[in-house]
């Protein structure tokens, strides 16, 4: 008989997420799955509503990465008005507000979720194992998160509005430029922000090469690999074409315009999850599931435009000898890698005259379709609107990070699960292994919860004995 042991919830993430982990008779791993257990349904209620009213509602998907939903939908929603090339004032403001987001959300990730893992243990003592700990035996370190994270809403704020949920990006362009006394404010602490920065790739990239042998055999496994590039093959976080490359880094397509993606990117559903898994359609759903995110960006990209970032890319790539970096736990070295990429990007910005520009929107012929992509702090986002002559949403498909990830988010919990709970005695260290895995991607699940198709609804009467009287399902 089979004894399943549940990770509930899974913590240290944004969101709500449950593991379960199926035993055999011989204490052996059989199956362990990451289930998402929350449905949110933004995808249905986002129709009928006007197309201009997109870039703020779908936003409300999360308080993490609501730039990213803003961002995502607010091209789209630019190319419905007509508009396929955005003022210089407009792109750069948008540039700027999406290199803020990459900065805080990571810096979040990394220094308050991750870092007691890494620099505590996976097995320590779960009463120090938190944010409470690092700020207790690493107080530098816990501040430095806090003031980077701190910087990176400062640059959303100025571009959007507000910290979170804000309202900059409008269909066409912007609703507001960089006033001098922002740009100067911004300006006053970039140094700092930059040797921080370096220092947490340091951390990174110390940590990755100190534990190779255990990185090799947490949650390492061949995929593929999507992103946006330029097209000079250069990393882009805000815009681009699709690439996407195996696990030997031989090209699977390349230059690809995302308006097309449902030529090349398909989804299916699964029994036990209210998450989507995507794969490239001309693999198949068995063996098309690919990576996205700070790995993948950095394995799929030629090179970083920005000196500092391009010199730590290369020392990661010199790991694998030029090959694709397919150890779970190297996301932190990657996403760090973006980090001092993202703030090196801001410090070009804030010095760029445009940001004081006045010429802010455009408009064209209206379109009745569209697709926004945004490489989110967490990996590729897709946004997929239709929308009617009276300027109503009539269909949307989000195709989110977490999303894209859904796979190998899975075949790291299980191969966690089983090369470290198999035969042994269960301690909570040892399950904490199976969350490390799921961290190092750093998954939103609330942004993740869509699904195909009608969702099943079942309501059942009870009298006081427990005793089913009636029930009513549709499916």
């Amino acid at each position: 008989m089979s004894t399943k042991i549940t990770i509930e919830p899974v913590t240290r993430v944004e969101g709500h997420g449950k593991v379960t982990i199926h035993l055999d008779d011989n204490n052996q791993v059989e199956r362990a799955r990451l289930h998402i257990v929350e449905f949110r349904g933004f995808e249905r209620f986002i129709q009928g509503r006007p197309f201009w009213e997109v870039p703020v509602t779908i936003q409300r998907l999360c308080g993490i990465c609501p730039v990213s939903h803003h961002l995502a939908a607010a091209k789209a929603m630019d190319r419905i008005v007509g508009v396929d090339v955005l003022t210089p004032v407009a792109e750069k403001m948008r540039r700027l507000m999406h290199y803020g987001q990459i900065f805080q959300s990571h810096s979040l990730h990394f220094f308050h979720l991750c870092s007691p893992d890494l620099l505590f243990g996976f097995d320590a003592d779960v009463a120090i194992r938190n944010v409470i700990g690092v700020a207790q035996k690493h107080p530098e370190l816990a501040v430095q998160g806090v003031m980077m994270r701190k910087y990176g809403q400062e640059i959303i704020k100025a571009t959007a509005g507000k910290k979170i949920h804000g309202t900059g990006a409008i269909p066409g362009g912007i609703n507001k430029n960089l006033s001098i006394e922002e740009r100067d404010a911004l300006l006053k602490d970039i140094d700092q922000q930059i040797e921080w920065a370096q220092g947490a790739v340091k951390l990174a990239q110390d940590y990755t090469v100190s534990h190779l042998d255990e990185a090799l055999a947490f949650a390492n496994f061949p995929s593929h690999h999507l992103s946006l590039v330029r097209e000079d093959g250069a990393m882009d976080l805000y815009h681009g074409n699709l690439r996407a490359i195996d696990a030997a880094g031989e090209t699977v397509f390349d230059q690809v315009d995302y308006a097309n993606y449902t030529n090349y990117i398909a989804e299916e559903v699964r029994d036990y999850s209210y998450m989507k898994f995507p794969y490239i359609k001309s693999i198949g759903p068995e063996d098309g599931w690919y990576r996205v995110g700070p790995l993948a960006r950095v394995n799929a990209c030629n090179f970083i435009d920005t000196p500092l970032a391009e010199a730590s890319r290369q020392a990661f790539m010199a790991v694998t000898e030029g090959k694709p970096n397919n150890l779970s736990l190297a996301y932190h070295w990657a996403r760090m890698i973006e980090v001092l990429h993202a703030v090196e990007k801001i410090q070009l910005l804030l010095h760029d005259p445009d940001l004081q520009g006045t010429d802010l929107l455009l408009k064209g012929d209206r379109r009745e379709e569209a697709v926004g992509l945004i490489e989110a702090p967490r990996g590729t986002l897709f946004h997929h609107y239709k929308v009617n002559e009276g300027g109503q949403v009539t269909m949307c498909n989000l195709i989110v990070s977490t999303t894209n990830n859904n796979e190998p988010m899975n075949r790291a919990v299980e191969s966690v699960a089983k090369t470290y709970l198999s035969g042994q005695t269960i301690t909570e260290g040892l399950l904490n292994h199976v969350e490390v895995a799921i961290r190092a991607y750093d998954p939103c699940l609330s942004c993740a919860t869509h699904a195909l198709g009608r969702m099943p609804l079942e309501v059942q009467v009870l009298d006081r004995e427990g005793s089913v009287l009636d029930r009513r399902a549709t499916r």
